[in-house]
């Protein structure tokens, strides 16, 4: 395993409220030190304090390391664009989507080894009226479990309260009607989600499209187009393995950019964190972190 000089240093922000990043500064950090890191810990309080904190240290890092979840990552984003520094991720979180995409191990020691193994591959962003993601946006049910789903209840019960607060907001869920703008056409529907993927997975381990990677240039888009809520049960299985859109019901579309209007202002969803509100203005930025990542990725199953 290749060794870092002492002069590598590297920003570590650690979400202590995760449901396991207080296990990361002992089990990752010591990796990372052992291996002739120098880390600059930062444990914020709040999402927002991360990408400034990352812009002020920037100078003379090498990489910055996000011992969180999906959430802490996503606040990291924009910070990670402008200063161009490479992403390891620690996957600490509830759902770790992203570090499922990028085939990244979810134990942590094993994480940090990937991180000084040193090998690395550009990803792209999406970014929803300015708010940069990862993994999924989202209008409709995603946001509403988003706003449902308490930090306590993640805590407690880890992927699991991902299916206890969806059962909750599927017994209040009403369509919508929204209009999607593509290139090509517009498009008025009458739906319980629209959710515009980067990544692949999101929501504990649900795939956006069964094909989709976070670095294929392109957003894959879907709308849930059922007029009763049960049937959104029937198509849970096919949504693990992102073969929804084999539904009639279920419009399916690829592209860089796409715009979702509503008659009413309705909340989006991006990585889990309720950041904007529609009309959403969706664009892709291709190329857009280094991450690093496993060297040899098993084949998608």
């Amino acid at each position: 395993m290749p060794q870092p000089t002492a002069l590598q240093r590297l920003l570590m922000v650690i979400n202590r409220g995760s449901r396991s990043g207080g296990q990361a500064v002992g089990v990752a950090g010591s990796r990372l030190s052992a291996a002739g890191f120098d880390l600059v810990v930062s444990a914020p309080s709040s999402p927002h304090e991360v990408a400034p904190w990352i812009e002020a240290n920037a100078d003379g890092a090498a990489a910055v390391v996000i011992a969180g979840g999906d959430g802490t990552l996503n606040a990291a984003a924009s910070a990670l664009v402008k200063t161009g520094l490479p992403l390891g991720i620690i996957p600490a979180g509830t759902a770790n989507d992203l570090a499922r995409t990028l085939g990244l191990p979810l134990d942590m020691e094993a994480a940090a080894d990937v991180i000084v193994a040193g090998y690395r591959k550009t990803i792209d962003l999406g970014e929803v009226n300015g708010h940069k993601f990862f993994n999924v946006a989202s209008v409709g049910l995603s946001a509403d479990l988003a706003r449902e789903l308490s930090g306590e209840s993640k805590r407690r019960f880890g992927r699991f309260s991902y299916a206890l607060t969806a059962a909750k907001v599927l017994s209040k869920a009403r369509p919508f009607r929204a209009t999607i703008v593509a290139a090509d056409e517009d498009v008025r529907v009458k739906t319980m989600q629209i959710a515009v993927g980067n990544g692949r997975y999101y929501g504990g381990g649900m795939a956006v499209e069964q094909t989709a990677e976070i670095d294929d240039g392109q957003f894959d888009l879907y709308s849930l187009e059922f007029a009763q809520v049960w049937k959104l049960l029937a198509v849970a299985y096919d949504f693990r393995k992102g073969q929804h859109g084999l539904w009639s019901e279920v419009r399916a579309a690829r592209g860089t950019s796409f715009e979702i209007r509503t008659r009413k202002p309705r909340p989006v969803n991006a990585d889990g964190e309720l950041v904007t509100f529609t009309p959403a203005r969706f664009e892709l930025l291709q190329k857009a972190v280094s991450v690093f990542v496993p060297k040899d990725v098993p084949p998608r199953r």
